[in-house]
């Protein structure tokens, strides 16, 4: 073993639709922005606070076919991958820098459509679509939602 490790796990909700970019090749690259969030209460005021954090999501191939297809803005996630950053200029000549999730692997959570229905309504629930078989399901608590981490 290396000794080194570059592994992110993520929940979250799409900030965006997909974007799509194809190549020549054959080959495709789709980005999404992600939200996570922290919340906790401020002990000075006792206000609930909540910080957004933002992560530019970057998926290929097969696998970014089918987050086009099935994923829109608002949809929850589990995304697994490495930290990427890309360095670049911009139209000043300036080197820019740009921090990257590789998605490696990803889970559909709720859609839109579940997250908008009401709270009873369970017997309808559609099933998630069938996914190639390196993508995982996660085990996921969803009674720690109001935990700091």
């Amino acid at each position: 073993m290396s000794g080194t490790l570059n592994k992110v796990m993520l929940i979250g909700h799409l900030g965006d639709e997909v974007k799509m970019h194809y190549f020549d090749g054959g080959g495709c690259v789709g980005r999404f922005p992600l939200a996570t969030n922290e919340t906790y209460t401020n002990r000075q005021t006792n206000e609930r606070v909540t910080n957004t954090e933002w992560h530019n999501i970057v998926v290929r191939n097969k696998a970014a076919e089918i987050c086009e297809k099935y994923l829109s803005k608002g949809d929850r996630i589990y995304v697994e991958g490495r930290i990427k950053t890309r360095k670049w200029q911009d139209e000043n000549g300036n080197e820019r820098y740009s921090t990257e999730i590789q998605c490696t692997d990803f889970t559909f959570l709720t859609t839109k459509s579940e997250s908008e229905r009401p709270s009873g309504d369970f017997q309808n629930k559609p099933s998630a679509p069938k996914q190639d078989s390196q993508v995982s399901e996660p085990m996921i608590d969803d009674d720690n939602d109001d935990l700091p981490f």
